[in-house]
């Protein structure tokens, strides 16, 4: 099992957000939870699904809807993919040399000696995407998604300030806006 959660170890998130435009989203007032589709959960602890599933449930209840066992109006399923990643920097070191050519239009041909260091250094990291589907209860049509892309943060102590970040900057594309 992973031990990891959507954190990042910087500012990095990318949300995409998409909507049916003829939904009238105010007559949502209630919400389940239709769980972890595809068992993607699995890739998380317990302490981590928990994190997530309250900052979810932190910012619908900032919108008026209530988490309800039964009988919703709306159902949420949650989806989660890890990525291992691997990013590549490079950077050169120019060391300039001597050398003498034309000057002033006349002289003998430009020569020069100087030296480039190219140095590569890979860092490996894992990326996640958690993908948020909201439901509409009576004909099973999808109203909203949501889709979360950061870099994942292995520390869990960074996880309880971050995944309710990201959370709400997920939410912010939510189409009721909090109260």
């Amino acid at each position: 099992m992973v031990v990891l959660c959507l954190a990042t170890t910087n500012v990095f998130a990318q949300v995409k957000s998409d909507f049916d435009k003829n939904t009238d989203f105010s007559k949502y007032k209630t919400y389940v939870f239709d769980g972890w589709q595809k068992n993607s959960d699995q890739k998380l602890n317990d302490f981590d699904k928990k994190k997530i599933l309250e900052a979810l449930k932190a910012e619908f209840d900032t919108r008026g809807l209530t988490l309800v066992d039964n009988n919703a109006d709306a159902h949420i399923a949650l989806y989660i993919v890890l990525d291992k990643k691997t990013s590549t920097t490079a950077y050169t070191n120019y060391m300039g040399g001597l050398g003498y050519g034309p000057r002033w239009g006349w002289g003998m041909g430009g020569m020069g000696m100087g030296t480039a260091t190219t140095t590569y250094s890979d860092n490996d990291y894992i990326e996640g995407t958690l993908v948020v589907d909201m439901y509409d209860s009576s004909d099973k049509k999808l109203v909203w998604q949501g889709v979360l892309t950061t870099d994942v943060n292995e520390k869990p102590e960074k996880r309880d300030k971050t995944v309710p970040k990201k959370i709400k900057k997920l939410m912010k594309k939510f189409p009721v806006s909090p109260r």
